[in-house]
């Protein structure tokens, strides 16, 4: 199950209502492990063209990078599609690289309305999973910052008391 913010449900609805009639791509970034979405990423469908996408490779080497020194992983790969379904097509199947994401789809076929729905796809399997819009998360559902919000953890390492 996807569980996400409804705001970051909002900036991939804009994202791809804005770059229609294009398809719009990005990711939503998270701590390393945590399968939990935090930090939008909108890129730029090198393709600009409203049947296909693809990052474009400087742009998504350069996330790729700031992700990894940061401790994050793509927890969500998005994109729109603008005259079909939000089911991914052979193209997306097969160009799916990270088992460990949520794929969400985003239909705009229909001006007045959107369609967006999650899968994981792993060898060319895709099963569609529930997704849960949620106002926030839950401190004990964000294992890498403090209550307070002001304290990082590392997903992997619980803090530790301070010793006098």
């Amino acid at each position: 199950m996807l569980v996400i913010r409804s705001d970051l449900v909002e900036a991939m609805v804009a994202h791809a209502r804005a770059d229609h009639p294009d398809e719009a791509c990005g990711i939503i970034a998270g701590p390393e492990g945590s399968d939990q979405p935090l930090r939008h990423v909108p890129m730029i469908n090198a393709e600009r063209s409203p049947t296909f996408y693809r990052f474009d490779s400087g742009e998504q080497l350069r996330l790729w990078r700031a992700m990894e020194a940061a401790d994050e992983a793509p927890v969500v790969i998005y994109h729109s599609h603008t005259a079909t379904e939000a089911y991914p097509s052979r193209t997306d199947i097969s160009f799916a690289s990270e088992p460990d994401a949520h794929y969400v789809l985003i239909s705009t076929r229909d001006p007045d309305t959107h369609e967006l729905r999650s899968y994981r796809i792993v060898d060319g399997v895709v099963t569609e999973e529930p997704v849960d819009v949620v106002p926030s998360y839950p401190y004990a559902q964000n294992p890498t910052r403090s209550p307070d919000g002001r304290h990082r953890f590392h997903p992997h390492h619980p803090p530790q008391p301070h010793r006098r």
